[in-house]
Formats: structure tokens, C-alpha cells, sequence
């Protein structure tokens, strides 16, 4: 599917949701939409209180899925919240898929200080040394892996200048992040030490979206935390507290951005939802 037709249909999205009005729209008969994880009909959750989208906005897309994403901000009363969405359309030039997560920071997620959303020049450029549809999946899925049960083993490959930025805050080589000490370090680093033991499983991992010509990955899941892991062990020795200590579930909407072969950045948004909550998308 071309790539200009899919942004277009994104475009009339977006312009559909900002004016509340899916009536503009052409959706397939057999549409399937969710927003945060749960199935809901158009008109129904932002579309009721959007008041307007941020300035923020990342687009790619697969012309070979014919899916568009797009990373961004919705204004709604109180707050404004980044969001990253899929667009699935048919043959026909309907939307047939739309899921949506909307990280609303007075409800949701990792609450995380002073959020912010910018524009990263290295996901829009095309990969200059571009790999094929099969290997950006498998360092997709590889970063999972080393993130899942993390004991120190990379399971994936990294650009050593990897940044990652989550819920509008960067968690990597930002050693003005006070919150996390760990955010100082950058992604490799993190992972050699193996501070994520406690998360037990990165569970229904989907990918519907590959931007062969950017080198974007978009993937969907769940990250999971039982809540039994108390004190551990870093690689390098020191003793450490799990920051979660009761069962909890992330739901994910995360990009990356592979070039020669590695990740080189990460852009994600999640949110809290009940523990081991089953995917609509994923039903198995």
C-alpha cells in the first residue's frame, strides 16, 4: 500500500478525532478499535473529551501491512497526554484496526516528573544502513528478551549512542533524572546490570507495524511483575530493592529504531493495567 495514501488516511483521522466526529471517517464492517487495551465503539473515550492534539507528532508507516502509527499528545480538561496509536486499513481505504494508548499521567502508567514531547530527528530519517523486515523484528523481539527475567545478558544488539525516552521522559544518559539513578547510564548499560530482574515476563508481544525504509519497529504487550522478587542482586554486586512489590501489569506501545543492525533508539508509552489483564488483540 502506498505510503502517501496511508498518511492521508491518518491525517483524516487525526482531523476526525480533533473536531469529535468519526462520521468522516470510513470504517470497514468488521472493525475491531481500542483505546488502553479495551475494545470501545468510535465516538466512545477520546473521541468524548479531546479538546485538541498537541504539536508533538511522529508518523511512519508499512506499506507492506498497510498499517500508520503515530506518536503525539491529546489535550483533554486538566491534562495533556501522549499518546502512540495504529491505523490497520483494508484494500478498500477503510480502517479496519485502530488501538490506541493514551498515557494520562493523573491516572495511569509510571508517573514520571516534568513529561515533555519532542521531536527526535533520528525516527524520522530513513536507516542508512537499512536491514531486512525479518532482522528488525528479531532486535525488536531480542530487546524484550534482555528485558524480560534481565540478569545482565544482551539478547539483542545496541548503538552505543542509544537513547530511550518513556512517557515523555528520557531514561537513558540523563544523569539529571534524580528519580531513576539508573537513567544515567544508557541502554546497554542498564541492562549489563540487571536492574529489571523483577520483571517477570514481557508477555502477547505483537508487532503489526514494520517502516522497512526508517528502520521502525512499533510493538505492542505487557509487562508483568509478580511482586515476589524483594532484595537482589545487581551484576556488579550490589544489593538492591525491587520497586514493585505487588502483582502489576504495564500495557506498552513501544517504537524502535534499528540502523546497521542496531537499536539505536526507543520511543514508548504504558500504562498500569490489572495484573496478568488479558489483550483483545492477542486472545490467546
Amino acid at each position: 500500500m502506498d505510503r502517501a495514501l496511508l498518511n492521508g488516511i491518518l491525517d483524516e483521522y487525526l482531523a476526525a478525532l480533533g473536531a469529535r466526529d468519526p462520521s468522516r471517517l470510513r470504517w470497514s464492517s468488521d472493525l475491531q478499535a481500542s483505546e488502553n487495551n479495551v475494545m470501545l465503539e468510535p465516538g466512545d473515550g477520546v473521541w468524548g473529551t479531546i479538546e485538541r492534539l498537541g504539536e508533538y507528532q511522529l508518523r511512519f508507516a508499512d506499506t507492506v501491512s498497510g498499517e500508520v502509527g503515530c506518536f503525539g499528545t491529546v489535550i483533554e480538561p486538566k491534562e495533556e497526554s501522549g499518546f502512540c496509536m495504529r491505523l490497520a486499513v483494508n484494500d478498500s481505504g477503510e480502517v479496519c484496526e485502530v488501538e490506541m494508548v493514551i498515557v494520562r499521567n493523573s491516572e495511569h502508567g509510571m508517573v514520571l516528573p516534568g513529561p515533555r514531547y519532542w521531536t527526535k530527528p533520528i525516527l524520522e530519517a530513513k536507516a542508512e544502513a537499512p536491514v531486512s523486515r525479518e532482522e528488525l523484528q528479531v532486535l525488536a523481539n531480542g530487546y524484550f528478551d534482555t528485558l524480560q527475567l534481565n540478569d545482565g545478558t544482551i539478547k539483542t544488539r545496541f548503538h552505543p549512542d542509544c537513547n530511550r525516552v518513556e512517557n515523555g521522559v528520557q531514561t537513558t544518559n540523563n544523569p539529571h533524572f534524580d528519580f531513576i539513578p539508573s537513567a544515567a547510564l544508557g541502554c546497554e548499560e542498564q541492562f549489563r546490570l540487571g536492574i529489571y530482574r523483577y520483571d517477570d515476563e514481557l508477555r502477547a508481544r505483537r508487532y503489526p507495524l514494520i517502516d522497512e525504509e526508517r528502520g521502525l519497529v512499533m510493538a505492542f504487550g505487557f509487562i508483568d511483575h509478580s511482586g515476589k522478587l524483594g532484595r537482589y542482586q545487581w551484576t556488579d554486586g550490589s544489593q538492591r530493592e525491587s520497586p514493585i512489590r505487588r502483582p502489576h501489569s504495564f500495557y506498552l506501545g513501544e517504537l524502535f529504531k534499528i540502523d546497521h543492525g542496531m537499536i539505536c533508539q526507543i520511543e514508548a508509552n504504558f500504562i498500569s493495567v490489572p495484573y496478568r489483564m488479558p489483550s483483545p488483540w492477542d486472545p490467546a
